[in-house]
């Protein structure tokens, strides 16, 4: 069997910030920020956008998720090839 080949897992805590939820798990992504569990102890510290408490499939509830301003780049970045609405609007009258 070949040595080195498999990952190093490790504990780490993932944190939901839109519904204050964490747990702990084993994984191997890298994190750079830490924090101190409920046992006293200090893990790797991962934040997330959904987890299973904040997911509309678990929750029943649907919730508009945009950390980044994914939707406000959006509308910029392709409002400048659309016609103005005035333009569009005379267009439609004639």
């Amino acid at each position: 069997m070949k040595k080195d080949i498999h990952p190093n897992y490790r504990e780490v805590v993932f944190q939901d910030a839109s519904a204050e939820f964490s747990f702990l798990t084993r994984s191997t992504v890298p994190s750079e920020h830490t924090i101190t569990w409920e046992d006293g102890n200090e893990y790797p510290l991962v934040k997330v956008e959904l987890s299973s408490e904040s997911h509309p499939f678990y929750t029943g509830k649907m919730k508009l998720v945009d950390t980044a301003g994914r939707i406000e780049k959006f509308r910029r970045k392709y409002q400048r090839l659309s016609p103005p609405m005035s333009e569009t609007k005379n267009e439609s009258d004639s």
